[in-house]
């Protein structure tokens, strides 16, 4: 891989959470050299009250997020991936459309913080949780040299990222 920025989709089934905290730490940490972008098999039209809470009480940028099909990204004339992931274990088990290009793919599954039952406390709780896992993942990616490595062992680096546990990513980010 030569070019930048490199494009990046995260997919989920919602494109609520999960998905749309990846493209915005992505757009952050990436630094110009990735962009970011997120879907859903069956998105829900908005983006979590909490996610986008967080989002904003860290001061990430959020104008332009919104909830969208994976449809989009499939279609003619839509921005070419580089890298799919998806971060939700049932987005992983389901068929995905043909990408162009031929993206790096790999599976970096989460817990769905939005699917936590409990007080306001122990749901920004689970958000925040999810929202370190994943921004110890992207800096983890971020940090590769995308450019110098062959196919074979970006995608198995990429991978890698996806099985690490979250405080062996939070060790290796730090």
């Amino acid at each position: 891989m030569t070019r930048a920025p490199f494009n990046v989709l995260f997919l989920c089934t919602g494109n609520s959470a999960r998905s749309i905290l990846a493209e915005t730490l992505l757009n952050h940490w990436g630094q110009g050299r990735f962009q970011g972008f997120s879907a859903g098999s069956f998105p829900s039209g908005v983006i979590h009250p909490f996610a986008l809470g967080l989002l904003r009480s860290l001061e990430l940028p959020t104008e332009g997020v919104r909830s969208k099909s994976w449809n989009e990204f499939a279609r003619s004339g839509a921005p070419v991936m580089d890298f799919v992931f998806t971060v939700c274990d049932q987005a992983a088990g389901e068929v995905c459309p043909i990408w162009p290009g031929q993206p790096i793919t790999a599976h970096w599954g989460m817990p769905d913080p939005a699917a936590v039952d409990g007080s306001d406390v122990e749901r920004w709780q689970a958000f925040r949780a999810t929202f370190r896992g994943l921004e110890n993942r992207i800096k983890i990616f971020v940090a590769l040299p995308v450019a110098s490595l062959d196919r074979m062992s970006l995608a198995s680096k990429v991978q890698a990222i996806g099985r690490m546990r979250p405080d062996e990513a939070e060790d290796r980010a730090s």
